[in-house]
């Protein structure tokens, strides 16, 4: 008589392989500015957006909502706004800090051949309430799994992905005319890299250093 296999036994097996390949991944997991103009293969785009979709999310709500960004007008408006907010950040540092930031390029929104603006629905049908009613915040929570899953995926195809928070979200939403119930959560670029590194670019430009340490982990 065959024993019927347990359900443990039914799962994949990610081996070592494949678990050295996922570190690397994450380790190749890189905020990009420097685009090349490339536009991306078609179909691309929407695999790695479906690729998103698996992440988890509070009580199965799947929040996200993706705004591809294209006309010309549109992308103007979202340039206008990082430039203003650019120069508001600015003016907060001084001496060679400023000197610094000023010559930091912290966004490739004119190089970057795809930009998406991702929202969290405050309010979805979906989910019928579960698990957020003491922690709404869940639901913002729940797209940045999704934002952190496009990146994974976009980078194991060798996309590159940028994430752009210098930026007016009220006046994004407004300048998008998405809806009210909709918040920002992240505004995106995409495409091929110019290089590849696997350190950080503000490390490169002595912004800040990684710490080599690991988290800290409390006991109670």
């Amino acid at each position: 008589m065959t024993e019927k296999p347990s359900i443990l036994s039914m799962g994949p097996d990610f081996g070592a392989d494949f678990q050295a390949k996922l570190e690397e991944l994450l380790v190749w997991r890189r905020d990009v500015r420097h685009f090349r103009r490339d536009a991306l293969p078609e179909g691309l785009l929407e695999r790695l957006l479906g690729l998103a979709a698996l992440a988890p999310s509070v009580g199965l709500s799947q929040p996200w909502r993706f705004v591809r960004v294209i006309s010309v007008e549109s992308r103007a408006r979202v340039i206008e706004n990082f430039e203003a907010a650019n120069a508001e950040a600015l003016a907060d540092y001084s001496g060679d800090r400023a000197a610094l930031y000023a010559r930091l390029k912290l966004a490739g929104l004119r190089e970057a051949p795809e930009h998406l603006a991702v929202f969290a629905d405050l309010a979805p049908e979906a989910g019928q309430g579960l698990g957020r009613r003491t922690m709404p915040e869940t639901l913002q929570y729940s797209t940045v799994c999704a934002v952190h899953t496009l990146w994974l995926a976009a980078r194991a195809a060798g996309v590159g992905l940028g994430w752009v928070s210098i930026l007016d979200p009220q006046r994004l939403t407004r300048d998008l005319a998405v809806d009210e119930a909709w918040r920002l959560v992240a505004y995106l670029c995409l495409g091929y890299p110019e290089a590849e590194h696997d350190d950080p670019e503000l490390q490169r430009q002595g912004w800040q250093a990684r710490a080599e340490a690991g988290p800290v982990v409390l006991t109670r």
